[in-house]
């Protein structure tokens, strides 16, 4: 007899979020597969993917967190953030399995209410945990040098599984809207506009040429923003500057489809979800030389060593000649790469991690 599992989703209720785009990916990779459990998923029932198998749904309310939903029927219990508002207990014959995605909270210059706040909403989620998924070996070695800030269980275990994602069937798109720089070289970047994503260096990249740069980000309003916006207008690249809101994927594959490059000078990055999806469509990819990004591009991707103009310039310059003269046989690679972070790939990990854990 086929053992419960419950698979929490809830952050699908942001669902152009990357995180979002990581519990798709599990579902739809589960769903393929020949399963070994009979899966339920709590999350917004609206934004929940449909599926061939016989998954079951808990429509998320968000008066569940006072009010707890009846976890007894299942043997297991995966949160996939470790700032989830539910499941923080669990029962005496459950197994939990929680996915770490950064503990970024710790480095971004927050705020020790935030720090403290973040430390005990983790600690809720991790301290009964019977095994923590880290999505990149450096946000593992971040974990494993911060462990002493949580009470864990003594044979926890804490596993690399790399976020995978579910690439597009095709690769070539079109778009209704009309584009002014389309047709012209652009830098595209994908990301919510804050400090850790560091994007107001790209325009070190677009001055004294004809480069255009595109963002692709959310409609959130922040303080970095509004110096960005500055920024852009202290320099006077208002018409090189192009910022979209709230893509939806097709016109964002769109845009990757016809961007010179996709440039990610992240500062703080678990994963990197954005450079993944350049690669696909076989773009060149320049990276920050920090945190997760070099697991991502590995020796494919160009990284920017440090931030001042000359430096960004004569990295960008050299990596677009050189994946130029090599097109062809970098597209093929970038492309193979990108295919080893597959949503099959972390699928078949997460059960494989289930079936230890529940045998």
């Amino acid at each position: 007899m086929k053992k419960n599992i419950l698979i929490d989703v809830e952050r699908l209720k942001y669902p152009r979020s990357g995180i979002a785009n990581v519990c798709i990916s599990l579902i739809r990779g589960l769903d393929e597969k020949l399963c070994h459990f009979n899966y339920t998923l709590y999350g917004p029932e609206k934004n929940i993917p449909a599926t061939q198998s016989d998954f079951k749904i808990i429509n998320w309310k968000f008066w569940q967190k006072k009010i707890k939903i009846n976890t007894l029927p299942f043997s297991l219990i995966h949160v996939t953030h470790q700032l989830s508002d539910y499941f923080h207990s669990k029962k005496s014959n459950q197994k939990k399995v929680v996915t770490l995605h950064d503990l970024n909270f710790l480095h971004d210059k927050s705020s020790a209410r935030k720090i403290e706040k973040s430390k005990k909403l983790v600690q809720k989620n991790i301290g009964n945990a019977d095994a923590i998924v880290c999505i990149s070996e450096f946000v593992k070695d971040d974990f494993l040098k911060n462990k002493h800030l949580f009470s864990l269980k003594n044979d926890v275990k804490v596993d690399v599984i790399y976020n995978g994602l579910t690439f597009p069937e095709n690769e070539t798109f079109n778009s209704e809207k009309k584009y002014e720089f389309i047709g012209r070289k652009f830098i595209l970047n994908i990301g919510v506009l804050f400090p850790k994503k560091n994007q107001e260096v790209l325009l070190n990249l677009i001055t004294g040429n004809e480069r255009e740069l595109v963002l692709i980000t959310s409609s959130a309003k922040s303080e970095y923003k509004e110096k960005f916006l500055e920024k852009v207008k202290n320099l006077g690249l208002e018409k090189k500057v192009h910022i979209l809101e709230s893509v939806e994927n097709n016109e964002k594959y769109f845009l990757l489809q016809h961007c010179e490059s996709y440039c990610h000078p992240s500062l703080a990055e678990g994963f990197g979800i954005p450079p993944v999806e350049a690669m696909f469509f076989g773009k060149p990819v320049f990276l920050s030389n920090l945190t997760s990004l070099p697991e991502i591009g590995g020796d494919l991707a160009f990284y920017f060593n440090d931030f001042s103009a000359d430096s960004m310039k004569k990295i960008y310059n050299e990596g677009i000649e050189k994946f130029n003269a090599d097109k062809e046989n970098y597209i093929a690679k970038l492309k193979e790469r990108a295919s080893k972070f597959s949503y099959k790939s972390m699928a078949e990990s997460y059960e494989e991690l289930y079936k230890r854990l529940l045998d």
